[in-house]
């Protein structure tokens, strides 16, 4: 059984007032209360992705549900190696621009076979780095810069239809097509867009 992948947009503010060791718990509880509920399963909260606890007080963080894939991390783990594959042959500024976005998102430039451990001090370090309790962490000023590089990168989207023909299409471990590999990007680009116009950060948990 494969991993999972559940992106929150975060309130930094009232994330960094929890303390550290139960940070993973209180947004494992906001997504998941209880054994099997989810507080998220009314589909009348979705607007755009995103899903909101409900309740009158104000929220501090929110889920994304991906529209194009399952919550599995699989797709998104094979975006960040289909876009490994193809950096070599895509235009220097572009490429610049697309690391700045997808890294440490679904891509690292010393992409491994897992993700890598991600917390610096948000969350408490995984003891054992093949299980990591986080896959991604980025803050509001990272998720800023990234906001910023989206906007360089949509309009070259387009762009990338030869080198992921040249190096990723028909491969095993691979995005299906290259519409859904730019679905994909457009999907992220909507997340880290929403969170910097609220000034949050980002949290991926397995």
């Amino acid at each position: 059984m494969g991993m999972d992948l559940t992106v929150f947009m975060v309130d930094w503010g009232e994330l960094s007032a929890i303390p550290v060791e139960h940070r993973i718990g209180r947004l494992e509880d906001i997504a998941w209360p209880g054994e099997f509920g989810n507080v998220y399963d009314d589909r009348d909260e979705r607007s755009h992705g995103w899903l909101w606890p409900p309740g009158t007080a104000p929220a501090w963080c929110a889920v994304y549900s991906f529209l194009t894939t399952t919550s599995a991390h699989m797709p998104h783990a094979r975006a960040g190696a289909a876009w490994a594959d193809m950096r070599p042959l895509v235009d220097t500024p572009v490429r610049q621009s697309i690391d700045r976005f997808l890294g440490g998102l679904i891509w690292d430039e010393e992409q491994a076979n897992t993700p890598a451990v991600a917390g610096g001090g948000v969350f408490p370090p995984p003891a054992d780095r093949w299980h990591p309790h986080v896959l991604l962490v980025c803050p509001p000023e990272a998720v800023a810069g990234k906001a910023r590089a989206w906007e360089r990168v949509k309009p070259c989207l387009e762009e990338l239809s030869g080198a992921f023909a040249a190096e990723c299409e028909g491969w095993a471990g691979r995005p299906d097509t290259f519409e859904s590999f730019v679905a994909l990007l457009r999907e992220w680009g909507a997340v880290v867009a929403e969170a910097a116009h609220r000034g949050w950060g980002l949290v991926g948990l397995p």
